[in-house]
Parts: structure tokens; sequence; C-alpha cells
């Protein structure tokens, strides 16, 4: 029979090795860039941050997104294209069962656009653009074994499921 301090050894020990493993496995995703100021060509992107943890708003030129955009907000990505600035916005609105949410944000000449809000509820996503299009990979909240993939072309997301590789 184990006593209460060799269990809690065995315990300590146990620990001890999975956070090990846990910390010698390589992360098959990539920890997202985050900022909180983009300046660009056309104005300069921002988050006003408050006091309020989910209160922050995504704003251009000191002026709030219409439609409006707030949260704990992020702008993990930002690409230049010839003739726009394209940026990613991460969302926590503190919702548990979704904790996290996507709107790309187009910034031109003639102003910006924001699109609807999309992703699988995961803070884990690899991005990448080819040309005018962005896409975002993240693992399906469906399907333990699929990644969702969110493609935006400046007008529309498009959402496909895929096996992982």
């Amino acid at each position: 029979m184990l006593t209460l301090s060799s269990r809690l050894l065995a315990g300590i020990v146990m620990l001890a090795a999975s956070s090990f493993v846990s910390a010698t496995s390589p992360a098959t995703w990539p920890v997202s860039p985050s900022r909180l100021h983009l300046p660009t060509p056309y104005g300069t992107l921002d988050i006003a941050t408050s006091e309020y943890v989910y209160e922050s708003r995504l704003r251009v030129d000191s002026i709030d997104v219409n439609p409006p955009v707030k949260g704990m907000l992020n702008i993990t990505y930002a690409f230049s294209t010839p003739k726009a600035q394209v940026a990613l916005i991460s969302i926590n609105s503190g919702n548990n069962g979704c904790p996290v949410a996507y709107r790309w944000v187009v910034l031109d000449k003639s102003g910006y656009t924001v699109s609807p809000e999309f992703g699988s509820c995961s803070e884990q996503i690899k991005v990448s653009a080819k040309g005018r299009l962005f896409t975002l990979q993240t693992p399906s909240s469906q399907a333990p074994d699929q990644i969702d993939v969110y493609t935006y072309d400046g007008k529309s997301i498009k959402h496909r499921t895929t096996s992982t590789p």
C-alpha cells in the first residue's frame, strides 16, 4: 500500500514527465503575431483598448470601423498588395464556447471594408497570401482530424474542410 508521501512523489514525477514530453514535442500550429497599431499608406488601423477586457474597439484613423468590431482584439497578420493593405483581426468576445473569431480588413485609397466574422473558434491558425487570395487554416471544431480552410478574395469568404496531412 502506498503512503501519502509515495503517492505525492509519484504524482510529481508523472507531472514532470508529461511537462517534458509536451515541452519537447514540436508545435504544429505557429504562434500568431499580435499588434495593436498598423500604419498603412491608406490610414492607420489600430485598436482602442479599454479597461474592460472585451470592450476594445477597432478603428481606422481614430474612428471606429463600421460595422463595429469589439472584444479583446489583435491585429494578427498584415499583408501589402499593390493597391491595398489587408489585415487579419482576431476577436475574443469572452464566449467560452467559441473563444475566437476573425475578420479581414482591407484598407485602400477609397477607404476600408470589413469582412463578416468567420472561423472555427480556434486560436490555432496558419495564414498565407497568394496574390489577392488570403487563406486561414484552423483545426475543425466539427471533426478533430479535419482542417477548416477559409479563403478571402477581398469580397467574400469561402469555407471548405480538408483532411489533415
